[in-house]
């Protein structure tokens, strides 16, 4: 492994970055399939509202189909469970805001309810690790269902037309599985497979490398963590563990990795041909994997990553802050639609200032060209109410097939579809709707980094600690384990698993809290040390275990889905 020295330490101020913010990226490998979910998950109820001449509901059926935007990632048996809990958490956040609409109109109040209830979004977002697009959406419906006209006996209605959509976003997020029922599982182990590759080409010495480490570390880790939550082990998803394992040994020890078998592999688990094989463990048996054992063991729950002293509570409270704020400024220059300035900080915040700077940035960018792209579209969209349906789907296509690319990029769609969204109720003066997002964008980008600017968040440094312990106490048990005459395969296996997640979250807790303000000088010295020697532990506990290597490029054989 790299013997690097460990670099000096970094300063308690970053500068904010401005170059690259908005640089465009590779789209994601799946971006069709949210584009294509949301648009057949958008069209019926939308077009079915058309034909009863009842466009006015347009919003609350939105609420629930826009659900189809969650969980793409994941393997079906999860995604069921977790469309399943977004569409629920929709339907809570709606019923809350209709509720408060219709038992007040005060504006101040409104908006206290709106902070807290996006404060409540991001934090159970981020807990359960949902995935993009995160709070933001929840956020946008249920703000702007706060300043919609209600009456306490239309509320049931709203609710079960939005439980009704978000019952069909569901079947089509779960509709590709009778095609491809191991197609998560598959990109998983692909962009594993592909990850480790890339790191392996560096030697593990090469300019670079640590960084090509970490993102294969991530990329091994959240294969595993797909994997174990797919459900049964049919004979796919044994093949792909054993993959997820070459993926691992070539994390380990990459000087002595062939990356182009491992190339191979990840172009061969594209479409539904068979599974290339990766060989057996020396034991024979897939025992040696552990993954029965990890799969009895108790998953940790969700909530147990929220309260007072957990890192996420310094980021609802920025976003409970600055979204209050943002909307009392909104409301302070006369701006008709305070929600779009509260929706605008809440899509700010991040896991830390930088980057919550960053996407500040690419909110303004992309709000700014979005309302040019509205001014451009809204002449074909009043042509009639199926013009304007159609505009908003094609948008809400155009948002999802650009997002990945940059953020900014997307809310160049996101702003006229939202502005458009708007009209179901009722045609509005276009200069208008400009002029009110302008100001609302403004005002919402600026509060909202300055309150978080203002909420300090000094535990991302004891979350660094904390994980640095948890690397030491992993790699100790695996350094034990290593030192016995003949240890046990199954503890061995296991060791090497906690220490290289263990190693993940270190990563993942190192670069959060780098770019955070206001904190103590961060170890970094240690964490490199730490990553160093836990890796060389690893190297050292593949070597031990004899899982082979890949010096060949025999993939033609393999395992059918």
């Amino acid at each position: 492994m790299s013997s690097a020295p460990p670099t000096s330490r970094a300063p308690r101020v970053r500068r904010l970055p401005l170059a690259g913010v908005l640089r465009l990226g590779r789209p994601s490998d799946i971006w069709f399939k949210p584009a294509l979910s949301v648009v057949v998950a958008v069209a019926p109820p939308n077009l079915t509202l058309l034909a009863l001449d009842r466009l006015d509901l347009a919003m609350y059926a939105m609420a629930g189909s826009l659900c189809a935007l969650y969980a793409h990632n994941r393997p079906y048996a999860a995604r069921a469970r977790a469309l399943a809990l977004v569409v629920l958490g929709m339907v809570g956040s709606l019923a809350v805001a209709l509720a408060a609409a219709a038992l007040t109109a005060n504006a101040v109040v409104l908006v206290a309810v709106g902070a807290l209830l996006a404060a409540v979004q991001k934090a159970v977002c981020d807990a359960t690790r949902v995935g993009p697009p995160g709070n933001v959406v929840l956020t946008f419906i249920s703000s702007a269902a706060l300043f919609a006209p209600q009456t306490p006996g239309q509320v049931p209605a709203h609710l079960g037309l939005a439980l009704a959509a978000g019952g069909w976003a569901w079947l089509v997020g779960m509709a590709p599985g009778l095609l491809r029922p191991h197609g998560p599982e598959r990109r998983a182990t692909a962009h594993a497979l592909n990850a480790a590759a890339a790191y392996a080409a560096t030697g593990g010495t090469a300019d670079g490398q640590a960084k090509a480490r970490g993102a294969a570390a991530a990329a091994v880790h959240g294969a595993w963590q797909c994997l174990l939550s797919a459900g049964t082990r049919t004979p796919t998803r044994r093949a792909l563990e054993r993959l997820v394992v070459r993926a691992e040994v070539a994390l380990a020890a990459p000087a002595d990795t062939d990356p182009e078998p491992l190339r191979a592999r990840a172009r061969a688990l594209r479409g539904t041909g068979p599974v290339p094989t990766a060989g057996r463990h020396p034991a024979g048996t897939d025992e040696l994997l552990g993954v029965d054992a990890e799969r009895a063991a108790p998953a940790r729950p969700w909530w147990s990553r929220l309260g007072p002293l957990t890192p996420l509570t310094p980021l609802a409270l920025r976003t409970a802050v600055g979204c209050a704020l943002a909307g009392y400024a909104s409301l302070a220059l006369g701006v008709g639609r305070p929600y779009l300035a509260l929706v605008t900080a809440a899509s700010l915040y991040q896991a830390n200032l930088t980057l919550t700077w960053s996407r500040g940035v690419q909110r303004v960018v992309g709000n700014l060209a979005g309302v040019l792209l509205f001014a451009a579209v809204a002449p074909l969209a009043h042509l009639g109410p199926t013009a304007l349906v159609l505009t908003c789907l094609a948008l809400n296509f155009g948002t999802e097939a650009l997002i990945s690319r940059n953020y900014w990029l997307g809310s160049v769609c996101v702003t006229p579809m939202a502005l458009l969204i708007t009209e179901f109720a009722g045609r509005q003066e276009p200069g208008r709707l400009i002029t009110e997002r302008v100001a609302d964008t403004v005002v919402g980008a600026l509060v909202g980094f300055v309150a978080a600017v203002a909420v300090t968040n000094r535990r991302a440094g004891s979350g660094v600690e904390c994980a640095l312990t948890a690397v030491e106490r992993a790699r100790e048990r695996a350094a034990r384990l290593l030192a016995e005459p003949r240890p046990a395969p199954r503890s061995l296996e296991a060791a090497r698993r906690g220490l290289a997640a263990a190693l993940v979250d270190l990563r993942a807790a190192a670069d959060a809290a780098s770019g955070e303000w206001w904190q103590r000088t961060l170890p970094h010295e240690r964490v490199v040390l730490a990553e160093q020697r836990g890796h060389r532990t690893l190297a050292a506990t593949v070597r031990r275990q004899g899982l082979p290597l890949d010096r060949h490029t025999d993939t033609t054989e393999g395992v059918r889905p």
